[in-house]
């Protein structure tokens, strides 16, 4: 963990050296008073000498502020170095999230990331704050007052010596049955924040079904978990402070007590017995902070070695750093030969043993049931997921053979949900394509049957949306998903049911400007009216490639075309 995180603070390093080195300052300035006080009390007012007791005071008013000093220095560069450590840490996991293959998002799931990325990386950030601060000013002060204590009685001093490796177990042990319980805490939290963005994002449903309540009483069901949870590991980390307090006490009533004694046989001074009391005092306060500390740092630990659990976990896919020469085969755009793929868990293949090839410039539709394997077919072709078996080529190459930006650019993709960001129009539309003119957009807007939508806006092509197109319907939503698409001028375009919500009359007119761009198109759709027209048509039943062939091939040889044709148009059937 430590070896996987220590690099985002390596732009940090001074700053992170500084923190603790001018909060040893402090500690040092701290120790010292006790002697002053000792000096006041055995010199200054034993003798009346109210000039001595003067000069210590201000001595203590000099040492007070220059602790007040180094101590607003170190929160400075401890502060610095956790900020900016979080800074890089977060970006870091962003980054390596995007870098993920679809199988791997699937398999951790949305709310883990969200957690780790937010509430994981704040508690990271937090206990490196206090640590810097705190996790040598603390024992330092603690071995420091033993030290201190040493040089005044050597008997008193080994009340000190005792108490410390005391309440080091104690303090161990809590540290020790706490941290894995924070890790349940954090994965608790991952289902709680789950919970929440399906709630957030499924609203609709949710209402039209009347399903609040039952909602509400799943999340509190998730909640109340986790609040049992933060109260078990809250009541262990509370055990900290009374066992501290009573250990420090019992100890205090000691020390006085044997302070007393060496006072009485004259072989110790009164303001000595002070110091030493001063000292006891100050190893409480620290101990104190300690204990809180150590709460925090569990957590933080906890929390790190989930986000370096993130950070370790492999993307899922390796590409070629080397971009290819363009040695092309022309007769051939994609070939599928044998191809199955299975997805993580899944108990059986979602396609297997497929075959077929299409040639440029040509249109593919796809056409199958619900759950035939529609979607996962074209998802493989821009290595989206990786196929199990089999291969697939792009103008003859193997698709693994292509580093991630070459696959990429000749490929532009239409998901099946239209998926909009937040920002103006020519902002997602210029999401393939950062050097499109204006003239570009315009063009691809008119192509997707989107130009009327972006013309009838405020600003038109500057027209704000908000988060995931929420300000459009269903239908300008994905026709501005197209558009983007064709900014990308991609040699193949795949458009994964991207034309559901639209009408005939504009899904036709799509359709013939799709047909006019020199690009091999894959068209899924549910509809046999939208892929009639494509000069071959992939037929999928279960997973396996039940037909291939042109409109009127299938319908007459393909029971499966025949089947979902004549459920859209049974007055044909009667016809035939």
């Amino acid at each position: 963990m430590m070896n996987t995180l220590s690099k985002y603070l390596k732009n940090y390093k001074i700053e992170a050296i500084l923190a603790p080195v001018f909060k040893m300052l402090e500690a040092l300035f701290d120790l010292f008073v006790p002697l002053v006080v000792a000096d006041i009390i055995n010199i200054g007012i034993t003798n009346g000498d109210m000039h001595y007791v003067i000069k210590r005071v201000i001595l203590m008013i000099i040492l007070a502020i220059a602790g007040w000093l180094v101590s607003i220095t170190a929160q400075y560069f401890a502060a610095k170095s956790s900020v900016g450590f979080a800074t890089e840490l977060r970006q870091a996991v962003f980054e390596h999230i995007l870098s993920m293959s679809y199988s791997k998002l699937d398999t951790l799931g949305t709310g883990t990331l969200i957690t780790r990325m937010t509430s994981d990386i704040n508690q990271s950030q937090n206990g490196l704050n206090m640590g810097l601060r705190l996790l040598l000013r603390s024992p330092f002060i603690v071995f420091g007052s033993v030290i201190m204590a040493f040089t005044i009685n050597t008997r008193a001093a080994i009340i000190f010596l005792i108490a410390v490796p005391v309440l080091s177990l104690v303090v161990y042990g809590i540290m020790l049955v706490s941290i894995p319980l924070f890790q349940k805490v954090q994965a608790q939290l991952d289902h709680v924040t789950e919970l929440t963005r399906e709630n957030l994002t499924g609203v609709r449903p949710i209402r039209a079904f009347r399903k609040e309540q039952a909602q509400v009483q799943k999340f509190d069901a998730a909640n109340h978990a986790l609040t049992i949870l933060n109260e078990f590991v809250g009541r262990i980390s509370a055990l900290l402070n009374p066992i501290t307090y009573v250990l420090i006490n019992i100890a205090t009533i000691i020390l006085i007590r044997q302070g007393a004694i060496e006072v009485n046989l004259g072989q110790m001074a009164q303001g000595d017995v002070v110091a030493l009391y001063n000292y006891m005092m100050q190893m409480v306060i620290e101990l104190v902070k300690l204990s809180s500390l150590i709460i925090t740092l569990n957590r933080a630990i906890a929390c790190a070695k989930r986000v370096a659990d993130l950070l370790e976990t492999e993307p899922g896919q390796e590409f070629p750093t080397d971009v290819l020469d363009g040695n092309d085969d022309a007769s051939a755009a994609v070939t599928f030969h044998d191809v199955s793929f299975t997805y993580e868990d899944a108990s059986a293949p979602a396609i297997e043993h497929v075959s077929f090839e299409v040639k440029p410039g040509q249109m593919v539709g796809i056409i199958g049931g619900t759950g035939s394997g529609k979607s996962t077919l074209v998802n493989l072709i821009p290595r989206f997921y990786d196929h199990t078996d089999g291969e697939i080529k792009i103008h003859g190459r193997d698709i693994r053979s292509f580093d991630r930006k070459s696959l990429l650019d000749r490929i532009a993709v239409v998901p099946q949900k239209a998926v909009l960001f937040s920002g103006s129009i020519r902002e997602n539309l210029k999401y393939g394509n950062a050097s499109a003119t204006e003239e570009e957009l315009w063009r691809a807007l008119e192509l997707a049957q989107a130009r009327d939508v972006v013309e009838g806006k405020d600003g038109k092509l500057d027209f704000e949306l908000e988060q995931n197109g929420r300000n459009l319907s269903g239908g300008q939503r994905q026709r501005l998903t197209i558009a983007r698409a064709l900014v990308k001028h991609s040699d193949l375009l795949i458009l994964d049911d991207s034309a559901s919500a639209l009408d005939f009359k504009t899904e036709a007119n799509l359709r013939s400007a799709i047909l006019s761009l020199p690009a091999t198109v894959f068209w899924v759709s549910q509809r046999a009216s939208s892929i009639m027209h494509a000069d071959q048509i992939l037929v999928l039943d279960d997973g396996k490639l039940a037909g291939v062939g042109t409109h009127e091939e299938l319908l007459m040889h393909n029971n499966v075309y025949q089947e979902i044709y004549y459920s859209q148009f049974p007055e044909e059937r009667k016809e035939a």
